[in-house]
């Protein structure tokens, strides 16, 4: 509804200023027509006309014409640029010096680009019908105020029937153009918007199979690796536990066989992990991995987000360390900070990387029990952060205080870009 509103304001802006611009020129080729003779007609003829464009224009800038009714707002602005110029020119008959185009005709012939604007507002708006309504009721309208004027010239009146007609052909042929034109663009508009409405279904279509195959994905490498592993190790132990009183020597062998498979299940474990490793860094690069998290979660939340983010490429541990302590810092924005601003800092410089992400939430206050978070498992996940940290030699520092939100730092130092390893 506001972008019909919108869409409402600009189209009666846009006649507005057309009929402005025509009655500007108009007046301009008039100081032309009478250089010499006397200019109080011409510039009350012009007065005249113009003041309804000027209010004209004056409506289509009022706020107002956002909020009334589209259906009872149009039709009076169309009467208005459409029949109150007609009026005007026959109620104060302005008797212009003779000149061309200053005689009834020719003050017929003057409206007739300003009929041109109103019967395009009503080509825009209404279906065909009205707009060969809207072309037989002025010309008709004209006609009665030109036989009541000149009712005992029957020759003037057989001249203007003749321009009443010329002109009701030429409002009639460009009406019709006009709205098949409009009527077309609406066919193309509303197939368009169908065309992209199947796209975006097609989109989701495609996206939910993507899940389900990486669901099922995800089964087969846990039914292959962690499955098969602990189902196995359990029947392993239900039997070493049959053998422990009774043969302690085939307990202990089967104990030992239960370690080996255990240790083999963790190394397949391992590797479907390895191959599940997040796909946004290999699709994406770390940049765009981090913008494209970091977007999403402030189109969750919603937060106002800022983002300064390098492109350099690090080492793929590097990079996965510095996109999982990011995703675990950002959930816990979106979860529990109550924030409204959320910053995500990346930069690599010659000796260190630096990755912040920063919120104006909540807070929380660390020095009353600054680990029993950690130690208790709480929601903001330091202890695997700091883990992750630590495997790629660097350090997390979180500062929080009550109501001024939290900053978590992630520091790798004596790192070199251009070997892509520590030093």
């Amino acid at each position: 509804m506001q972008n019909d509103s919108l869409e409402l304001m600009r189209v009666f802006r846009t006649a507005a200023w057309i009929w402005i611009g025509y009655l500007v020129s108009l007046a301009v080729m008039d100081r032309f027509i009478y250089p010499g003779g006397p200019l109080e007609p011409v510039l009350w003829y012009h007065l005249i006309n113009g003041a309804p464009a000027l209010l004209f224009v004056g409506l289509s800038y009022l706020k107002w014409l956002k909020t009334r009714p589209q259906a009872a707002m149009i039709p009076w602005m169309i009467l208005l640029i459409s029949i109150v110029p007609i009026l005007l020119n026959h109620l104060l008959d302005l008797r212009l010096p003779a000149a061309p185009l200053a005689n009834v005709e020719g003050m017929v012939l003057r409206q007739l680009p300003v009929m041109f604007v109103g019967l395009a507002l009503i080509a825009w708006r209404y279906p065909l019908w009205m707009v060969l309504f809207y072309t037989v009721f002025t010309c008709a309208f004209e006609w009665v105020m030109i036989s009541i004027r000149i009712a005992f010239d029957p020759d003037r009146q057989l001249l203007f029937y003749f321009v009443i007609a010329i002109r009701t052909i030429s409002l009639a042929v460009v009406g019709i153009f006009v709205s098949q034109l409009i009527a077309r663009l609406r066919r193309q508009q509303e197939a368009l918007q169908a065309a992209n409405q199947e796209l975006a279904h097609y989109a989701s279509t495609l996206e939910t199979l993507a899940v389900s195959r990486e669901r099922n994905r995800l089964a087969r490498e846990l039914h292959d690796t962690l499955a098969h592993t602990l189902s196995g190790l359990s029947v392993q132990l239900e039997t070493v536990k049959a053998y422990w009183a009774v043969q302690p020597e085939t307990a202990y062998q089967l104990l030992a066989q239960s370690l080996a498979i255990t240790r083999s299940g963790l190394d397949e474990t391992r590797r479907a992990l390895r191959s599940l490793r997040a796909s946004p860094l290999e699709d994406l690069g770390l940049r765009l991995a981090l913008q494209q998290m970091a977007e999403s979660a402030a189109g969750r939340a919603p937060l106002q987000l800022h983002l300064a983010l390098s492109d350099k490429s690090l080492a793929p541990d590097v990079e996965q360390c510095l996109y999982r302590v990011a995703q675990e810092a950002i959930e816990n924005v979106v979860r529990h900070a109550r924030a409204q601003n959320l910053t995500v800092q990346f930069t690599v410089n010659d000796q260190q990387i630096v990755l912040v992400i920063e919120d104006d939430g909540v807070g929380t206050d660390q020095s009353a029990a600054p680990r029993s978070q950690e130690e208790q498992g709480g929601h903001f996940g330091l202890r695997g952060m700091r883990e992750r940290a630590q495997l790629a030699g660097g350090q997390l520092t979180v500062s929080s205080q009550p109501g001024q939100g939290t900053r978590v730092q992630l520091l790798i130092e004596g790192y070199r870009h251009d070997q892509n390893r520590h030093l």
